[in-house]
């Protein structure tokens, strides 16, 4: 139940800016929203008069949870960031390892190759030659 700013729960509307009945009264849950759980110092529809007590500490402890929990939201953003960067970090790494791998398996199927032509090459004649010393005795 939204009331009008110069209007009051005693149906007053001509209330001026700065008098005692205007904006003496405050809903408990402004702007519509449902409450998150029950309160047992609350009934649905109850005004609380912003000049309180109870007002001013509810306020008090509102404001303190909207700080805590803007807070919490910068640090987790925070946290997310950096292990973004981190994950960056050892990305590259990552990276640059593959590559030093990569160029050393080709080095390495290179020499393998020079290797297995060289031995073909030298495999042909060491048979023909142990052939006839065999054949000779």
């Amino acid at each position: 139940m939204n009331l009008s700013p110069s209007t009051t729960s005693e149906g007053l509307s001509d209330a001026q800016p700065g008098s005692p009945s205007s904006h003496q009264f405050v809903p408990l849950n402004p702007g519509g929203a449902k409450a998150n759980g029950p309160n047992k110092n609350s009934k649905k529809g109850q005004r609380m008069d912003r000049s309180s007590e109870e007002y001013r500490l509810r306020r008090e402890r509102n404001n303190m949870a909207v700080k805590k929990s803007r807070l919490k939201s910068k640090q987790k953003a925070q946290d997310t960031l950096q292990r973004v960067n981190q994950l960056k970090e050892e990305n590259e790494r990552l990276e640059a390892k593959i590559k030093l791998l990569t160029k050393e398996l080709s080095v390495l199927k290179d020499l393998f190759l020079e290797h297995a032509h060289n031995l073909a090459d030298n495999v042909q004649p060491e048979t023909s030659a142990s052939g006839q010393e065999s054949a000779g005795q």
